[in-house]
């Protein structure tokens, strides 16, 4: 049996930081960049004595990295030890491997069910990941080969193309040996892509959900019940990775896809956080058993609109220092944090409602809406449209307006300058920022 299951990026277009903190909501919208977790067995029959075994075996292949790990895997307590070298490692991969074997023993009651997990376990776990070339930057590569930084020829990259790796410096000479892999992210949400695909595959291997259709997305015929027990645990194993609770939108628009998203009270994970001497699968009980209080509510573009993401070329960020940051700044200065913080919220809100206007209005005008974009506007409805794309476009310029003023005040890069935009017709001698 072979099972595999994938999950989206996503893109954070609005509440950038105020996520973090309920009630405020979050714009997020998954991407067609997806990562893919290909679960089968290990090995193919078992030995007569395979029911004395209190471990097994499993092995993570990541081929873009050049990377295996090799773990056992306890059977009673469900937590993995490493037999290959350290270096070969993802503590997100290790975290969603163990939670989620965790899950199928605590949500599965049925002997005959266990059973069938039991044996899937003695098989041993055979687990690969790979991920669109849009989580990641092919710009050195790109520009080793001396090919001009395009679209079209990122796109003549192979699919699930091999990570740029470093080259060993030693005496000031470049031996060409390879080494650690050089890892530059897109800020897609990698990590809570990978780590929800794993999850859902293993989820469904073991028969702890099922997540079969005839969809493109791996959760389109898939229950209410059976995606929320997949968001639980991707939450738990994501966040005890990263070693702290984040706001897990990333890893809600992994699972449910596009969505105006309002984060859980941290307080659901604390067992999680806090595991210790208790077994593992004790506390993935205790996470189920709670009252998962995010708000994930449907959204999406209006049609006919696409969003379009550039690399900068400037390297990636670390999003926990910048948010380390961000934090520390509303501490220090109260009032005036506050006031940029509410004037975000609003501006937020904003862009929000006029994208639902946008929504409502091509759904109600059809035609007025699809011919505004190919001409000039000659009726009352195209004239609605293009007064609701302006205010949207606005609160985008306000937005990023405010979120550079918190950047400045914090001392962290959350939004740079773009002079001279060429999406942008207003003139002004302020900073121009583009949409």
């Amino acid at each position: 049996m072979e099972v595999v299951a994938s999950a989206p990026g996503k893109v954070l277009i609005a509440g950038g930081y105020l996520v973090l903190e309920r009630p405020n909501a979050g714009l997020v919208l998954s991407t067609t960049a997806r990562f893919y977790a290909v679960v089968r067995p290990l090995r193919d029959s078992l030995p007569a004595d395979s029911w004395t075994w209190a471990w097994t075996d499993v092995k993570v292949t990541s081929p873009q990295l050049s990377r295996v790990a090799t773990y056992k895997l306890s059977l009673n307590k469900t937590t993995l030890q490493l037999t290959s070298s350290r270096e070969s490692t993802n503590p997100f991969v290790e975290q969603a491997i163990q939670f989620s074997v965790a899950a199928a023993k605590a949500t599965i009651i049925d002997k005959e069910r266990k059973d069938v997990v039991d044996k899937l376990l003695l098989q041993g776990l055979n687990i690969t990941i790979i991920g669109h070339n849009d989580f990641y930057s092919y710009r050195k590569q790109i520009e080793a080969r001396g090919l001009p930084l395009t679209p079209e020829v990122l796109l003549s990259l192979p699919p699930f193309s091999s990570i740029t790796f470093n080259s060993e410096v030693a005496n000031g000479t470049m031996t060409g040996e390879k080494c650690k892999p050089e890892v530059a992210k897109t800020g897609l949400g990698s990590s809570a892509a990978m780590t929800t695909s794993v999850v859902a595959a293993l989820l469904h291997y073991l028969g702890a959900v099922n997540l079969s259709c005839s969809g493109q997305s791996s959760g389109d015929n898939a229950s209410g019940r059976e995606l929320d027990l997949v968001h639980a645990i991707a939450q738990s194993a994501h966040c005890l990775a990263q070693g702290k609770i984040g706001s897990g939108f990333d890893v809600s628009a992994a699972v449910y896809g596009s969505q105006r998203y309002v984060r859980f009270s941290p307080e659901i994970l604390s067992s999680a956080q806090a595991i210790g001497g208790t077994v593992l699968p004790d506390v993935v009980s205790d996470v189920l058993t709670q009252r998962w209080d995010h708000e994930n509510k449907q959204f999406s573009l209006p049609p006919l609109m696409t969003l379009l993401l550039g690399e900068p070329g400037t390297g990636g960020s670390s999003t926990p220092s910048m948010v380390g940051s961000v934090k520390r700044w509303l501490k220090s200065d109260p009032e005036k944090s506050r006031d940029t913080w509410s004037k975000l919220a609003i501006a937020n809100s904003t862009l929000e409602n006029q994208l639902r206007i946008l929504k409502g209005l091509s759904e109600n005008h059809h035609e007025a809406y699809e011919s505004m974009w190919a001409e000039v506007a000659t009726n009352q409805h195209q004239e609605l449209i293009i007064r609701s794309l302006l205010a949207a476009r606005d609160a985008c310029l306000e937005i990023r307006l405010h979120m550079r003023e918190m950047g400045i005040a914090a001392g962290v890069p959350v939004r740079s300058p773009i002079h001279n935009c060429k999406y942008c017709s207003i003139a002004c001698s302020k900073e121009v920022y583009s949409v």
